[in-house]
């Protein structure tokens, strides 16, 4: 009996955690692997095309599994195919109907569900919640996908969406690799928030799990514990995916769940012998944090058996020295199972963990006759089995000689070939690491010999060209990859003539605008926004940056034109009653100062804009000109004072005088005693009880509602006269004691916020995390791009500016980024939800950074909606 037992145990791969950035094989589709009766759909047109011709490049039938009739946006027909086994999947690819250059059909967005057993049907979405995944733009190209999150699945439907009636055709491979791990499901109670002084709020819950929750525990399904993604050392980073602190991470804290302890149940596909669990645990003591003390696990022989009584205990050394997230191993002693229960107990306040997996054999039982094993058969390149093998299925030998002599033989013959085919693997690993590096040190155009590399990179989206393709059909090459930094970026024009599409698009006005100052006489007046056909007010740049080095405020040409026309006289106030306080800022030309102004109030009379005084000095912002600025700068200088003359708006900052009859000019305007917006959230937690009995700086909500719907009103006065901020940010927004703010720009002057700018060279230094994207490809600064800045200004609030817009990402990166953006092939990086903002008002952030510019709101119905969140503002 041991005789036969002993080569199954030995064919079967020991399991271990998996990583998803390896596993990326094709998984049977095109090569045939996958049966034609594994492919099954809701309906087909015509028999010829039915599901089975739904093979990426592949032209059997009519060239492609066809949906019957034409597909309305209500329909649901799917395509289905069955892998005959748990996959890990991580890539699909899809063509259109290609058929010789006869057909003309493909699906322009699809989405996914998913079934590990056949009954229980799951929608996929991906780590930001979005169901849908663009699909093709034309029959012949090959449109690679990659799924974040994987899915871990034996069932899957692909299901064609349309906006409106078209013919859809599909053809689809597959990409993943087995889910050798066998886990079905895992239950346990639902993440928790930490909250602490001075520390982000971080969201710890299991937010990709796919079971449902009930009474504040999750059950039946999967989730982070088991997508390949290990969390950092540090858990508030992330590593890879960037959406809110603690994403990598689900933890618990033990006074929030009662017995100290917390208890998790594991399902698998099959009774498996268990060698050990492996548990990646975070360990930042510093915080309260720490692996388990120790954990105490049951099991269950079947699913419908009792709990055995005698557990498998472990006890960890608690390390208060290192703060690294290791793994910790928990011996399973090789007791069978389909099920575990495991009691993990508290050393600390939290307990963290970010991935769980399981080293185990499966158990094979022999049949009457002993069996000859025959290993499954792999390709190459590949880890996936032959999907219709099962590992129960063996061949029934012939007698030649004796048993003994047979099994020998045979078990001598199944290592040879297992060691043979470890060397193989590990050989095309290296090697096609080894070619990736080189490739990508290329130019990094798409081409068909690249698919091999690419399909084992991490990117979300790659257009694969299926060549040849005759000469009657005209087919535009697929977009060349922009180096956002090369030499060809530092002239717009060349640039923009890299991006056909925005050329044809809301930039197509002569004074569209680069960097320069435009030539007047070419552009035309702008339409308003409250037009009936939307336009947002393009600017044509005055100057890049204000004499002061803030970022002052830009209008159209012509409106510029005629206010330096215009003889706007704004009071002449006393130089020598402005007492220094403290240097804010300097640019090239000039300098910002905080003054305190004696008798100001009196100066400027009734109605003056100005805070309560209660006794004390008034404090003002002065700028300041140098007194050596060139004659540019001093006429630039008048032509700030002039356009600044002819703000009012309680949320705006305001000129209130100058001081010009004499060297060094001088503009003085409101200064508020809280500061900017930035400084004064990053010093505050969100309003709690804890916040209340420890006396901690705190704001509400209601606060920053209140704060978002003033900084709306004071851009939608802005946009109504055509003027366009350029930086907008909580840096440039500045409050008094009753938290009003107003909208200011001397920002990008203060040192304190160097590290929010980015200079380019040849160019004045851009905010570049703030900008839209077609402001750094084409130096288009429009109402539109103040719009995208908002929506990451209403971001900074709601993270209570805990942390730079994309701080994991470098200044070179936020600039590729911008690329994705215009080529808009779902590779683009958003920045994620922040856990206070409620989902409503996160949709309206995305609105604000939609690609087209016509897509994104007004100022006006920015200002509408956000007053519905706070209505008593």
């Amino acid at each position: 009996m041991l005789l036969y037992l002993l080569p199954a145990f030995l064919l079967t791969h020991t399991n271990g955690q998996i990583d998803p950035a390896h596993c990326r094989y094709p998984l049977g589709m095109e090569d045939g692997r996958i049966k034609n009766d594994d492919i099954t759909a809701s309906s087909q047109w015509y028999d010829s095309t039915g599901p089975q011709y739904a093979r990426l490049n592949r032209e059997e039938g009519e060239g492609a599994w066809c949906a019957a009739g034409q597909l309305q946006p209500s329909d649901v027909q799917y395509l289905q195919i069955d892998l005959r086994q748990l996959i890990f999947l991580t890539v699909v690819a899809t063509q259109g109907r290609y058929a010789r250059n006869s057909g003309i059909e493909f699906a322009r967005k699809y989405r996914l569900e998913y079934s590990r057993d056949g009954h229980r049907w799951i929608s996929w979405r991906n780590r930001f919640g979005n169901e849908i995944i663009m699909g093709n733009v034309n029959t012949y190209d090959t449109v690679v996908r990659d799924l974040h999150p994987p899915i871990i699945t034996r069932f899957l439907r692909l299901i064609p969406v349309t906006d409106a009636v078209h013919t859809v055709c599909m053809r689809v491979e597959l990409f993943g690799c087995a889910w050798q791990d066998g886990l079905m499901a895992y239950s346990s109670p639902e993440g928790q928030i930490m909250m602490a002084p001075g520390f982000p709020i971080t969201s710890l819950n299991d937010s990709t799990y796919d079971g449902p929750l009930e009474r504040r525990k999750l059950s039946g399904g999967l989730g982070q514990l088991a997508d390949g993604v290990v969390g950092l050392d540090d858990f508030v980073e992330s590593r890879q995916y960037r959406l809110w602190p603690g994403y990598d991470y689900v933890g618990w804290r033990n006074d929030g769940l009662g017995p100290g302890y917390v208890e998790m149940e594991f399902q698998f596909d099959r009774q498996r012998n268990f060698t050990s669990m492996k548990v990646h645990s975070n360990n930042m003591f510093s915080m309260g944090v720490k692996i388990f003390s120790s954990v105490s696990c049951v099991f269950k022989l079947h699913l419908i058996s009792e709990w055995e009584s005698e557990p498998v205990e472990f006890h960890t050394v608690i390390d208060d020295r290192n703060p690294s997230a290791r793994y910790v191993t928990i011996p399973l002693k090789h007791r069978s199972a389909t099920a575990l229960r495991c009691r993990f107990y508290f050393a600390d306040t939290w307990m963290m963990f970010s991935e769980i997996s399981f080293q185990s054999v499966t158990i094979v039982l022999p049949t009457k006759k002993p069996p000859v094993l025959t290993p499954p058969s792999y390709e190459a390149n590949s880890e996936i089995p032959e999907t219709t093998q099962k590992t129960e299925d063996w061949t029934t030998p012939t007698k030649t000689g004796s048993p003994e002599e047979g099994n020998t033989s045979i078990l001598i013959g199944c290592l040879v070939t297992i060691i043979l085919l470890l060397v193989v693997i590990i050989f095309l690993i290296l090697w096609c690491q080894y070619v990736c590096k080189v490739l990508e040190k290329a130019p990094r155009r798409i081409l068909e010999e690249e698919v091999a590399v690419r399909l084992s990179s991490s990117s979300d989206t790659i257009i694969l060209q299926t060549p040849p393709v005759p000469p009657r059909v005209s087919i535009d090459p697929p977009y060349e990859r922009i180096f956002l930094l090369d030499p060809q970026y530092q002239d717009p024009a060349a640039l923009r003539n890299k991006l056909p599409e925005l050329s044809q698009s809301a930039e197509t006005s002569a004074c569209s605008g680069g960097y320069a100052e435009p030539d007047v006489t070419l552009c035309t007046p702008h339409q308003s926004f409250q037009s009936s056909a939307p336009h947002y007010a393009e600017t044509d740049i005055i100057s890049l940056q204000g004499v002061t080095g803030s970022n002052m405020y830009s209008v159209p040409a012509l409106t510029v034109d005629s206010l330096t026309r215009k003889d706007i006289s704004v009071a002449e106030f006393p130089r020598q009653r402005l007492l220094f306080r403290e240097k804010l800022g300097e640019g090239q030309f000039g300098e910002v100062h905080l003054c305190e102004a004696e008798g100001l109030a009196e100066f400027l009379g009734e109605g003056a804009p100005l805070p309560e005084q209660d006794g004390r000095p008034v404090l003002v912002a002065v700028k300041q000109l140098r007194a050596d600025a060139t004659s540019n700068a001093r006429n630039d200088f008048l032509k700030e004072i002039k356009i600044m003359s002819r703000l009012n708006n309680p949320n705006i900052i305001q000129l209130l005088c100058v001081c010009v009859s004499s060297d060094p000019l001088c503009m003085v305007t409101e200064y508020m005693e809280n500061g900017d917006l930035n400084m004064f959230l990053s010093q505050r937690e969100i309003e709690s009880t804890l916040t209340h009995a420890n006396n901690i700086p705190s704001v509400s909500i209601a606060d920053l509602l209140h704060m978002s719907v003033q900084i709306s009103s004071g851009m939608k006065y802005l946009a109504s006269l055509n003027f366009v901020h350029r930086d907008l940010a909580t840096r440039n927004c500045l409050l008094d004691r009753h938290l009003t703010i107003k909208i200011s720009d001397f920002g990008m002057s203060r040192n304190l916020y160097s590290s929010d700018y980015y200079r380019i060279q040849g160019r004045a230094v851009l905010p570049i995390r703030w900008m839209a994207w077609e402001s750094i490809l084409l130096g288009k600064f429009t109402t539109a791009s103040d719009v995208w800045a908002f929506g990451v200004t209403l971001w900074e609030i709601f993270t209570l500016c805990k942390e730079q817009p994309y701080s994991l990402l470098s200044d070179e990166q936020v600039i590729e980024n911008t690329g994705e953006f215009f080529r808009n092939q779902g590779r683009q990086i958003f920045l994620s939800a922040p856990p206070l903002c409620p989902s409503s008002l996160f949709k309206l952030m995305m609105r604000c950074w939609s690609r087209d510019i016509t897509d994104r709101p007004s100022f006006n119905k920015l200002h509408q909606a956000l007053r519905t969140f706070a209505p008593h503002s």
